[in-house]
């Protein structure tokens, strides 16, 4: 059972601060109480990124995007009768309460399984030149620059370490060996790895292709080796399964100021004008889940990127999910991104 402190919020708390909380708690859950502790809701992760999509404004109340009747169940269950409600609800958490109806505490399925190990690969992208970081990248592979105290790729792997992914493929190209001689084989991580070597570029997707044909029947999890994230990769797998579609892309939210008044017109006259609007996109965070069927059709060889891949399956019907990055996330592919991952890891990581 967790601690409650930190996932407790009010009716008048903001969008943000659930966010936040979210972040601080480690949990995909915060509950909504009065003063008395009786509970009001619940706000999930999964209600966060669907309350991003629609670009709920951040200072909103969670009254709005909360679930105002949540399962719970009494304190006194046994925690087989808890885990037992859970799958049979599909649910990840449940509140837990007293003979009174008062909430005591909180239980989740990932503190009932917190030793479980992820047979699903993880496919790391490792093999592009880096030219938007020379010098640095001259004489070392991007992959392999410190940030902290240890190449961006090993913080990568451990937090797939940590949250029980044990099969890795890492697809090198530039520098290929020394990637190799400091990873090795994994046996200093408790994992394996597999090297996929691309002969020639071949995309952000086309490398798919190189990997052995007695791959488990299961989601594959790829990012691309150069992204500092403290995004929940159970969550996300979790997510990918809930859905149901072919694909899942992580994506994150991008403002971008006009930095002058936009002027609207009709004909020869103004209608408006608008001082420095802000507007927000989508783009593609770099990081997806990957069913099985959508890898068995590339072939290895053809120069391939993944929006082109999800595009093609996506004019076959196909349905690609989407996971709205709320967490950390920067992708350092330009020297002001490299001393800004310096900047944050000791507070990130």
């Amino acid at each position: 059972m967790k601690d409650l402190s930190k996932v407790l919020l009010k009716l008048t708390d903001s969008l943000n601060t659930a966010i936040q909380a979210l972040h601080i708690s480690g949990e995909r859950i915060v509950l909504v109480v009065d003063d008395n502790m009786h509970l009001l809701g619940t706000v999930t992760d999964g209600d966060i990124r669907r309350a991003l999509i629609k670009n709920t404004a951040m200072d909103c109340t969670i009254e709005g995007i909360m679930n105002s009747e949540p399962y719970v169940m009494l304190a006194s269950e046994s925690p087989d009768s808890i885990m037992s409600k859970m799958k049979n609800k599909d649910i990840l958490s449940i509140p837990l309460v007293d003979k009174k109806g008062m909430l005591v505490g909180l239980e989740t399925l990932h503190h009932l399984l917190e030793n479980k190990k992820y047979d699903n690969p993880v496919f790391l992208m490792a093999g592009g030149f880096g030219i938007r970081l020379h010098p640095l990248t001259k004489t070392m592979p991007k992959p392999l620059l410190n940030v902290g105290n240890r190449p961006i790729l090993e913080t990568i792997i451990n937090q797939f370490v940590d949250a029980g992914f044990h099969d890795f493929y890492i697809s090198v190209h530039y520098k290929a060996d020394m990637i190799r001689d400091y990873f090795g084989d994994g046996s200093n991580w408790g994992v394996t790895f597999q090297y996929l070597d691309e002969d020639i570029p071949l995309g952000t997707a086309g490398s798919l292709g190189l990997l052995p044909n007695n791959m488990p029947e299961l989601p594959i999890i790829m990012m691309n080796g150069d992204i500092l994230t403290k995004v929940n990769f159970k969550h996300l797998l979790n997510f990918h399964y809930e859905q149901g579609g072919l694909a899942t892309m992580c994506i994150r939210k991008y403002d971008l100021q006009v930095p002058y008044g936009v002027v609207n017109i009709e004909g020869r006259y103004v209608t408006s004008i608008i001082e420095k609007p802000t507007q927000q996109f989508f783009v593609n965070a770099g990081i997806y889940v990957l069913n099985p069927k959508i890898i068995n059709c590339i072939d290895g060889v053809s120069h391939i990127d993944m929006p082109n891949l999800l595009e093609v399956q996506i004019e076959q019907g196909e349905d690609i999910s989407v996971f709205p990055i709320h967490e950390y996330w920067l992708d350092i592919g330009r020297m002001d991104e490299y001393k800004q991952a310096h900047k944050h890891y000791d507070r990130e990581f």
